[in-house]
């Protein structure tokens, strides 16, 4: 059973290294179109963006699957108000409200689209989590994160190109395929969800011990990834942050305020309320910088998801500090 799981595991390397292996071929003729003295620079950067960043987020994305079940899928049912209530919150405020702030705020055309790939992006792990500390439904929490993660696969890369569209001059747009991109979404994101699942399917003993070194293996990429996105704009970033900062912790209060007044005012109770603020506000920073980067083969609309994702943090520590000390007992309403 163990080498079965093993095996299952794998699986996350293989599908992530072919995608890999079609984006440096993609990069092969840019690359070999650049003086000596900037070829090693770009084949390091191809190897960055093109292998660690799909593989981090693929062994990210396999941590979430082997905490899931089929059962994380059919709570739908039982929960339907809070689950529709929840995916509307994040699937389609969240980008209008980003939509509106892209607009308002003095952004350039790349930091625009960065915030747009982050409203588009689904919520994570670090979601679940906040939601448990902050005394949330968690099981309401695991089940939006499933669900959105499977529907943003397909909708991510329809918003991403109008996105593009609109915000980018047209000498700057970047050439989105549009089943192309899914799949590659599907890559780094569904499959090793999928073979996380399995794997706990298969062995559950196997997954619950391996829960944990995941999950660290997990913060360790993410910080990594975090890193790698701010570094790349270092001598950039003071304006950047100047120019982001405020446009997105505005956008994060606002999309975990809406979350959280939308379902009081459908009278859903408080731990309900509370989760679905966070997985309004607390969004995959590490899938939108890997689609910047990876997909997009642009650092600068990195920029947005990285400053994003520290400053969610923020507001998440205030949640965990305000409603983790409460001792009420709440009833789920479904």
């Amino acid at each position: 059973m163990k080498h079965r799981s093993f095996s299952l595991f794998l699986l996350v390397v293989i599908f992530t290294v072919g995608f890999c292996v079609i984006g440096l071929v993609e990069d092969q003729d840019a690359i070999n179109s650049t003086r000596a003295g900037n070829q090693q620079v770009a084949v390091e950067e191809s190897i960055v963006t093109k292998v660690f960043l799909p593989i981090a987020l693929a062994v990210i994305m396999f941590g979430m699957g082997l905490s899931l079940t089929t059962d994380d899928f059919k709570r739908v049912m039982v929960y339907p108000k809070a689950t529709v209530l929840g995916l509307l919150n994040q699937l389609v405020l969240l980008p209008i409200v980003a939509f509106g702030y892209a607009k308002i705020f003095p952004l350039s055309p790349e930091l625009a689209v960065g915030l747009m790939i982050l409203a588009i992006c689904p919520g994570g792990v670090t979601s679940n989590l906040i939601s448990h500390v902050s005394k949330g439904d968690t099981a309401l929490s695991i089940t939006l994160t499933a669900i959105s993660g499977v529907i943003t696969a397909i909708t991510i890369p329809f918003v991403l190109r109008f996105s593009l569209e609109y915000f980018m001059a047209e000498e700057e747009r970047i050439s989105l395929p549009i089943a192309k991109t899914i799949l590659q979404i599907f890559v780094i994101t569904i499959i090793p969800v999928l073979v996380g699942m399995s794997t706990r399917s298969l062995s559950e003993s196997f997954a619950n011990r391996m829960g944990k070194p995941v999950k660290i293996l997990s913060v360790i990429f993410f910080i990594l990834v975090l890193m790698a996105a701010i570094l790349s704009e270092k001598d950039d970033l003071p304006k950047m942050f100047k120019q982001v900062g405020i446009v997105a912790l505005a956008l994060n209060i606002t999309t975990m305020l809406l979350g959280f007044l939308t379902s009081r005012v459908v009278k859903l109770d408080l731990s309900q309320s509370i989760t679905i603020a966070i997985e309004s506000g607390i969004q995959n920073g590490t899938l939108a910088i890997v689609i910047a980067t990876s997909i997009l083969n642009n650092a600068q609309m990195s920029v947005t998801p990285a400053i994003y994702s520290l400053l969610m943090f923020v507001t998440g520590g205030f949640m965990m500090f305000r409603f983790g000390l409460r001792n009420d007992d709440v009833t789920v309403e479904r």
